[in-house]
């Protein structure tokens, strides 16, 4: 058994960039499914594991870690074997990586679970959708989706910060946007599809990570196609 486990719901996007991580670094672990619909994070079973109650979480022999950021930087820099540009060495590129990910959860992360939680996902959840909730949410999402395309895609390479190969926030980022095909039609097309540099992007991580990219997808990918059959 691996000295490792994942507490993940392979329908959050957090919880999929901490698998593409592994799997793409041949890291052993065991993965334990949470079902986020089943409300499987509320059990005091995960309690223990998440006093936060939230996926993805990790258990690593004696030590327990949340928050996804924090989990891909411990996996980046613990255990052997993992290519440096995940999560450089070089304090200034290690900068850079960390301001990405600062700035997702206060941005990206924000207006994205702001808008498909109060449109789609809240009456799974027994609530009702929140308009005001999530006219909030489209603004911030439309926010971020401009500064990645016009910041933290600046330069020559295909990656966020300019890089020519990914990195942590990569996996973070791209994650966050790929859930953005939940929404339907008419929000996508208004709200993601003006920004084909980040679109672009999402298919340079997705090309990078292959064939793990399919493979940790597809649960989610389902759950899209779910979502289409009632529009």
């Amino acid at each position: 058994m691996a000295s490792l486990k994942i507490y993940v719901d392979r329908n959050s996007q957090p919880s999929r960039a901490i698998l593409l991580f592994c799997k793409i670094n041949g890291i052993e672990f065991e993965e334990v499914t949470i079902s986020l619909f089943k409300r499987e994070h509320r059990t005091p079973e995960f309690e223990a594991v998440n006093p936060m109650k939230q996926v993805p979480a990790l258990v690593h022999e004696d030590f327990k870690l949340f928050e996804s950021h924090a989990i891909l930087i411990y996996l980046a820099t613990a255990f052997p074997g993992v290519a440096d540009h995940w999560y450089p060495a070089d304090p200034r590129k290690r900068a850079k990586v960390q301001s990405a990910l600062d700035w997702h959860h206060s941005n990206l992360r924000m207006g994205s679970v702001g808008f498909i939680f109060n449109t789609l996902l809240a009456p799974l959840f027994g609530m009702p959708p929140n308009p005001a909730a999530a006219a909030e949410g489209e603004k911030t999402l439309t926010a971020s989706l401009s500064t990645i395309e016009t910041f933290w895609l600046q330069g020559e390479g295909k990656f966020l910060c300019g890089n020519d190969q990914p990195s942590i926030a990569d996996l973070a980022l791209s994650s966050e946007v790929f859930q953005l095909q939940l929404m339907k039609d008419d929000d996508y097309n208004r709200i993601v599809s003006p920004f084909k540099k980040v679109l672009q992007w999402v298919e340079h991580v997705k090309n990078a990570t292959q064939p793990h990219f399919d493979d940790v997808n597809a649960v989610v990918i389902g759950t899209i196609a779910e979502f289409k059959k009632h529009p």
